[in-house]
């Protein structure tokens, strides 16, 4: 018996050895393995330590991850329907003066609603983004949303969670390890947010079928819609029903959300600064007058507007660009980097270089502005990124900017309601940087 019991504790301990070898030897080949790479990539740009499966994920506040990134500073398919995309959205008037005036339209609506609210204290987040909203939706889907429309209230609600849902750290591992996505329901789990958005999208894509005429295109979903009755080239190109909802779903949430959140910071720096706010009137009173509605034309002559409203310069709306991968081996500034590495742009990195701003963490339109007060646009403001995937609705947020900005405060001085605290400055992340909630009142000029 004795005997047993000791050939038995040897044994257990010759498997505990052989397993701790093993152990050993993998991680030693591992190792290894990433030396080697590590030096036939001894170009590569400088950065935090990469580990062997987790890569930098260590460093990244997935919370605030343009804050991380600061410190440590494609396909066929795509092509054609960037190509479709921009094409269709310039035929339905972006760049144009009837897309102009569909602004103008919707200014006119948003100054009714904040009208309505007859000085009292509210938040412009939902106001300002039903207006932003209705000028994408008409051209996607030939209809704008009543305020206080309650499915579009739900449609909203379920954006804000999807962008919500992205900044989440299982959201951000997935991104960085997609084999982990065939784990049986860590994708339903950790994309419900969005899968529910564009859940919800359908509807109105399903409505569209239900009444559509070849002959008669309302709006881009038309045209989308006749694009994948021309056989199996266009299905090959990317026509087809899952790109349709995908392509909507994210020109709804391109042409709102970015939009919403640089109007929200305009008006909360106003209240911050009441003498800038001033000034802005003064040119709005001299250039435009308190009847006329703001056109686009008149932004050349009212340059210190034009300086306040690049306020996405300091609300560093957009601090991180959507992933991309390099198609071809690159060198930049002496680095090496590899094809099909997946690159993220800081944009934030260049909007708050220290060397190109005078005061790259404050409000500062004098930023935009030369010696005689004319406007200019450094090359370092960089909001709608740039190159090939520069944001193509860029045109059409300007429009937007200038036309509700102006209208705004040509009918209204927003300040901050006697019983609140002043508002903080610092954004929360979300995918935007957007302002914290903050009350303002809208008193009418």
């Amino acid at each position: 018996m004795a005997l047993l019991l000791w050939l038995g504790s040897q044994l257990s301990s010759y498997l505990s050895n052989v397993s701790i070898l093993a152990v050993f030897l993998m991680v030693f080949t591992l190792l290894l393995d990433f030396t080697k790479r590590r030096k036939k990539w001894s170009r590569y740009p400088p950065g935090p330590t990469s580990l062997p499966f987790i890569g930098t994920m260590l460093s990244v506040d997935f919370q605030n991850p343009h804050v991380s990134f600061n410190k440590v500073s494609a396909g066929h398919v795509w092509k054609e329907l960037r190509r479709f995309t921009l094409s269709t959205l310039r035929n339905f008037g972006m760049g144009k003066k009837s897309l102009e005036e569909r602004v103008k339209e919707e200014a006119g609506f948003l100054c009714s609603a904040i009208n309505s609210e007859e000085g009292r204290p509210f938040d412009v987040h939902f106001l300002v983004n039903n207006a932003i909203c209705n000028v994408i939706c008409t051209t996607i889907y030939g209809e704008r949303f009543d305020y206080g429309d309650e499915i579009f209230k739900k449609l909203l609600h379920l954006f804000e969670k999807f962008l919500k849902e992205e900044t989440g750290f299982l959201t951000q591992l997935l991104n960085a390890v997609p084999i982990l996505l065939h784990i049986p329901g860590l994708t339903q789990k950790a994309f419900r947010g969005q899968k529910e958005f564009v859940d919800f999208t359908d509807t109105l894509v399903h409505k569209h079928m239900e009444t559509w005429n070849p002959a008669y295109t309302r709006d881009f979903t038309d045209a989308f819609l006749k694009e994948m009755k021309k056989g199996k080239a266009a299905e090959e190109s990317g026509f087809n029903y899952n790109n349709l909802r995908l392509v909507t779903a994210d020109l709804f949430g391109a042409g709102s959300e970015t939009t919403t959140t640089t109007l929200r910071w305009a008006v909360l720096y106003m209240i911050l600064h009441p003498e800038i706010q001033s000034k802005v009137q003064a040119e709005i009173d001299k250039v435009i007058g308190r009847e006329r509605s703001p056109a686009m034309e008149d932004q050349v002559s009212m340059p210190y507007t034009n300086a306040v409203i690049h306020v996405q310069r300091c609300g560093d709306v957009i601090p991180i660009g959507l992933p991309h991968k390099t198609y071809r081996d690159t060198e930049l500034q002496g680095f090496f980097i590899p094809k099909g590495t997946t690159i993220i742009t800081n944009l934030s990195s260049v909007l708050k270089d220290e060397t190109i701003w005078e005061k790259p963490n404050e409000f500062y339109p004098e930023h935009f502005l030369d010696t005689n007060g004319k406007f200019v646009k450094p090359d370092a403001f960089l909001p709608f990124s740039a190159g090939r995937r520069v944001c193509l609705g860029e045109q059409l947020a300007r429009t937007e900017l200038f036309i509700f900005f102006t209208t705004l405060l040509q009918k209204f001085t927003f300040v901050l309601p006697e019983d609140q605290p002043r508002p903080r400055e610092d954004g929360h992340f979300a995918f935007t940087n957007a302002p914290h909630p903050y009350l303002v009142r809208a008193i009418p000029r």
